[in-house]
């Protein structure tokens, strides 16, 4: 196999890529013996008809385009690593020769990766970062924590709602008089509080009593998605018939025995608080970085070729077609609802990939600068945390991975590690 570089212009290259007469024919044969079973020829019975005498029939090229298709998804791979070029998009391909007996040519137009001139990325201001955690804070938690190991039990002998209640009710909401379409209700489940309803619906409940019609005076949002109630003043008829309550547990050692691992609430309350700050401190990390990241990047200059643009908006969609999936949607019939052509979704999605492109590559760029490079434990580590999460074994894990892929892995570790040098180097200022 021989590959040939032409550089292009705007971060584009094509590949030239001569392969053997032999792999094309190779490919032929291939092609032949996978659809055999399904051709006619008179004289022979299905699927039973020599290539030459399908040939005859229907053409010597009759296999070239399978052959074509196959042999350059097959050698892809090997073309990327023999170019020795950093490839950021899928290739367009164009076969220049097939046929048999002689070599076979195609070529592959792609991006590469194109040059990120850093500018100050050392010494980047930033907010000192909030890491106290409040006691307001910590009993927060606590009181959600409680609320989750709550029970749901009869109001019994109460008659009147009460904040926090859970309501089964009745309503039918009017516009001048009139009812509008989905402003009735038979049999709903409410909890005051929650926010459910339209705002000051659920606070004008609080008060009225069982079984006893009350009205509830509310105006919809300017905002509201049903554009003919926007802005509107309106009346709900509203019959509550049930009332329950949250019993709350008491917050004592035996609560806390029951939920956690400690003894006593004092232990319980303090390893909450300790939760707490991690993941604040996780949090403003975060805030730090993306704010240190997008201050590097503005600084920075790149040229981002179309092609590594439209990759990566592909990327975001596949990702977000395989979420759909696990929530038993069909991506099409996604599209269907919301009125949406691939146009329209490529276009949606493509200020988050620029930002995961340029992050990336600012990222990868000062990992280069800064000589920040994965080492073996590092990968190892890394390896092992892997299987766990598969459960498989690092040995079978390392097996299934290409060397692509361990390479990836490698720079994975490494673009992190840039972006712990970036917070780790800021310059903290006193304004918030």
């Amino acid at each position: 196999m021989s590959v040939s570089v032409e550089k292009l212009d705007k971060g584009m290259a094509k590949l030239t890529v001569e392969l053997p007469a032999e792999d094309f024919e190779k490919a032929i044969e291939k092609a032949y013996q996978s659809v055999k079973g399904r051709i006619s020829v008179p004289g022979f019975r299905k699927g039973k008809a020599p290539r030459k005498m399908v040939e005859q029939v229907y053409g010597k090229g009759i296999f070239y385009e399978d052959a074509a298709n196959d042999l350059v998804s097959e050698k892809y791979p090997d073309v990327v690593e023999e170019s020795g070029e950093d490839i950021v998009s899928s290739p367009k391909i164009d076969v220049v020769q097939a046929e048999s007996g002689k070599p076979f040519i195609f070529t592959a137009e792609v991006a590469l990766k194109p040059e990120v001139k850093l500018g100050k990325y050392k010494g980047v201001e930033a907010p000192k970062m909030e890491l106290e955690v409040t006691d307001e804070e910590v009993d927060k938690r606590i009181e959600d924590v409680r609320r989750e190991n709550s029970r749901i039990v009869d109001a019994g002998d109460r008659k009147e709602v009460k904040d926090g209640d859970i309501l089964t009710l009745d309503y039918e909401g009017f516009v001048d008089g009139v009812p509008f379409e989905g402003g009735k209700g038979v049999g709903q489940r409410l909890t005051i509080g929650s926010g459910q309803f339209i705002p000051g619906f659920e606070e004008a409940l609080i008060g009225a009593e069982l079984e006893k019609e009350t009205d509830v005076k509310v105006t919809f949002p300017e905002d509201y998605h049903a554009e003919e109630l926007a802005g509107k003043d309106a009346t709900f008829k509203c019959t509550v018939h049930k009332i329950n309550e949250r019993l709350l547990p008491e917050l004592n050692d035996e609560y806390v025995s029951d939920i956690s691992e400690f003894e006593t609430f004092a232990e319980y309350k303090k390893d909450v608080r300790e939760k707490l700050e991690k993941e604040r401190l996780n949090t403003e990390k975060g805030k730090r970085e993306d704010l240190v990241l997008r201050a590097v990047i503005d600084d920075s200059e790149m040229e981002l070729p179309e092609p590594m643009i439209e990759t990566q908006q592909r990327q975001i969609l596949n990702e977000f077609a395989q979420r759909l999936a696990m929530q038993g949607m069909d991506f099409d019939q996604y599209r269907k609802m919301t009125g949406n052509d691939d146009a329209k979704l490529m276009e949606q999605v493509r200020p988050q990939a620029l930002d995961r492109i340029r992050s990336r590559l600012v990222l990868e760029a000062v990992a280069a600068a800064e000589k920040l490079d994965a080492t073996d434990e590092e990968v190892e580590k890394e390896l092992k945390d892997m299987a766990e999460t598969y459960k498989m074994d690092v040995d079978k894990l390392k097996e299934n991975m290409g060397e692509s892929e361990l390479k990836g892995l490698r720079k994975d570790i490494a673009v992190r590690k840039a972006a712990d040098f970036l917070v780790d180097n800021v310059k903290e200022s006193k304004k918030k």
